[in-house]
Parts: structure tokens; sequence; C-alpha cells
């Protein structure tokens, strides 16, 4: 059995042991906090591997198709192949077909519509970390982060969720902290902020 003062003594040592560890728990981000409005109204989706386009030329159905962009970003229809596609907007990729097509319809007039896919890899939202299915999303006009987290399905029980944060690829990596914990768990609508395209997030482990 351990005496009174022993005992004492112990239960001093483990407080003062205790106590950083506490006050480490509620210390701030590092980061500054994420703007709550980041998305921009000219934005256009960008093209990339894997995504599928329908190509339509007016007044030509026979020649009108639907195709995958290859792993190189290039894409083959009727009456061309090995077209770059990756990278591009559709806008500008159905002006592209025009100048090829030109040179066997006269004035051709092609629409390109996007059937699937999640663009670029320099375009698409990452979950790493203590997400519940971490992944990479397309990113969509005025998504924000709980938008992002439905996708994952949340954060896990050992997710430092208020400690997270958000790598803005698009502003020369600069990291934003976000309270994902206050979001989800408490339902605090003002920790929702817009993400970006190419915006990493990631989910730290909580220490305790």
């Amino acid at each position: 059995m351990l005496n009174s003062d022993r005992l004492m003594s112990m239960l001093r040592l483990l407080a003062l042991l205790l106590v950083p560890l506490a006050f480490a728990g509620c210390a701030s981000s590092p980061y500054p906090p994420a703007p709550t409005q980041a998305y921009s109204d000219d934005y256009n989706y960008i093209l990339g591997p894997g995504d599928s386009v329908s190509i339509v030329v007016w007044r030509n159905p026979e020649i009108s198709s639907t195709v995958t962009i290859r792993p190189d970003g290039k894409i083959t229809g009727t009456l061309f192949e090995d077209l770059p596609a990756a990278g591009r907007d559709p806008s500008t990729l159905a002006r592209e077909i025009e100048q090829v097509l030109g040179k066997y319809i006269r004035d051709p007039i092609v629409t390109v519509i996007v059937a699937g896919g999640i663009g670029p890899y320099s375009e698409q939202i990452r979950v790493i970390g203590e997400a519940a299915k971490p992944q990479a999303l397309a990113y969509k006009q005025k998504m924000t982060l709980l938008d992002v987290m439905i996708a994952v399905g949340g954060i896990t029980d050992f997710a430092d969720g208020n400690g997270a944060s958000i790598l803005r690829t698009s502003e020369g990596d600069k990291q934003y902290n976000v309270r994902l914990k206050d979001l989800i768990r408490r339902g605090d609508v003002s920790a929702n902020v817009d993400v970006k395209p190419g915006d990493i997030l990631i989910i730290p482990q909580s220490w305790f």
C-alpha cells in the first residue's frame, strides 16, 4: 500500500504530465481559418483522362459519337484520331474538333457534352487521413466542405476534426484550418467553407 504522502506526490507528478497534453489538445491551429467564400463565377470544367464526352456534330449524326479520354489525354473519333483533349474545357475542344472536321465537312458545328468523369488530377478534391472513405472527388461549382464530407462519409472516431486543414494548390500550397468536428458533430454551419479545384483536405489523427 502506498502511504498518503507518496500517493499525493504521484498524483501531482501525473497532473504535471497531463497538463501540457491538455493544452496541446486545445492549442489553436498554426494555419489561418479557411475563407468562407472561395469559388469563382467564371469557373470552367477542365477535361481529364477517363472523362467521357459526347461529340455532337450538327446535321451529321453519322459522325457524332461518345468517346472516353485516354490515359494519355487524347481522343479518337470519326474522321480524326489522337486529338489532345485533357486540359481543355468542352468549348475549346469543340472548336478544335471543328477545325479538324473542316477538312471533310463544310462549316461543321460541334458541341462537346461531358457525359461523366472527375476531371484532371490538378482539379480533383483529394481527402486524406482520418476520413471514413478517403478518396479523390470531382470538383463542382460552389462545392463546400460539407459536400465533401458527405461524399467521404464523414470522419473516423480517431480524427482530430478541428485540427484538419486544406492545402490549397491554386494558391501556391497555402494551408488553411477547417473545423470538421464543429461542422459534422456539432452542426455548426459557420464552419462550412467553400472548396476550390485542386484542394487537398488533410484530416490528422487525434492524440487522445
